[in-house]
């Protein structure tokens, strides 16, 4: 069978031997009666971890931070969100349908938001204005950036200052931490909320946490219900998470190293840009300049040498390593960018 090399997303990993041992062997029950145990487990774990009450095991990172919008706000309600966040850019519109929630934008180069953005924001007590009830953040940011701890904290405290809710996806939290040489839970403690993915670089086929505190959980749960997430014997998914959190969590630093490397690689190619200042994570963002570059090309002539890619966002590439990507495989992608370049 050919060995791919899959750069489009660190989504795209296989669950680790161990994973798929768990999954056989997991004692379960049913998830909605609240009775299968290992997803408790998962879902214990996942709070401990987060420095929450309680958590929630949800089938997708956009089922939870859906549920964290609902939970936190009334339909008819604002909240202050980053332009090109995953709630805004990549959940289909989910929040003014599913949630009834309108969107304050915060519109910067670096897609950080600071407290100065908060306070200008958030909207007066007229009559004729929505009501700020939502702060949403993003640590690490999906343009591969980390946001620095000394600026979330004081985001968070304008926000609270506001009267306003802070719900953090943190999709990659644990790259995020890693990056910032901090711990999980000195993210998690800025922000209310925490949405975690655990088939995010951590390998679980599926499946995110929720965090917050047990009444924020108990109200998302019903949320979830009515979105179609409760699900019955899911400890056979959770048995998968909790290694996800426990084991996979810390070999990311490989990723890390990988995608830095690549970025090196890329960066030395002709024609070729690479945004070396955003390579913070397992994400690496570059363009290319030659005139002739033609993105259809390019796509199968990389998977002429077995290696899979996502096309363009705005005339830029986006190349993730992830368990499945060694450090040879990384390199063996920088020469296949290399090999089209001078080919043109």
């Amino acid at each position: 069978m050919t060995h791919w090399i899959d750069v489009r997303s660190d989504t795209v990993t296989t669950p680790t031997p161990a994973m798929r041992t768990a999954m056989a062997e997991a004692e379960v029950g049913d998830d909605v009666y609240q009775d299968d145990p290992t997803v408790n487990r998962l879902e214990e774990l996942a709070a401990e971890m987060t420095g929450k009450e309680a958590a929630l095991f949800v089938p997708s990172g956009t089922m939870g931070n859906q549920l964290a919008v609902m939970t936190h706000t009334t339909p008819g309600d604002e909240m202050i969100v980053g332009a090109r966040c995953h709630i805004v850019d990549h959940e289909v519109g989910a929040s003014p349908r599913l949630c009834g929630v309108g969107y304050a934008i915060v519109d910067h180069p670096d897609n950080i938001i600071r407290p100065e953005d908060v306070r200008r924001l958030v909207r007066p007590d007229d009559i004729h204005c929505p009501t700020t009830t939502l702060l949403c953040l993003e640590n690490a940011l999906a343009d591969g950036n980390v946001v620095p701890l000394d600026v979330m904290q004081a985001t968070y405290r304008q926000a609270k200052a506001c009267g306003l809710a802070v719900h953090l996806d943190g999709a990659r939290l644990f790259n995020a931490a890693l990056a910032l040489g901090v711990g999980a839970r000195d993210i998690t403690a800025l922000a209310d909320s925490v949405m975690v993915c655990l088939s995010k670089g951590l390998c679980a086929p599926v499946g995110s946490m929720l965090c917050g505190s047990a009444a924020f959980v108990a109200s998302a749960r019903k949320y979830r219900k009515m979105l179609g997430g409760g699900m019955r014997q899911v400890g056979i998914l959770a048995a998968a998470g909790i290694l996800a959190l426990t084991e996979m969590t810390k070999r990311l630093a490989d990723d890390h190293a990988n995608a830095a490397m690549l970025a090196d690689r890329l960066a030395a190619i002709p024609g070729v840009t690479v945004a070396r200042e955003r390579v913070e994570i397992n994400m690496v963002f570059w363009r290319p300049e030659a005139e002739k570059f033609s993105p259809e090309l390019f796509a199968e002539f990389m998977r002429g040498r077995g290696i899979r890619t996502s096309g363009p966002h705005n005339g830029e590439y986006r190349f993730l390593t992830n368990k499945d990507v060694s450090a040879a495989d990384a390199a063996r992608v920088a020469d296949a960018v290399r090999e089209y370049m001078a080919s043109l």
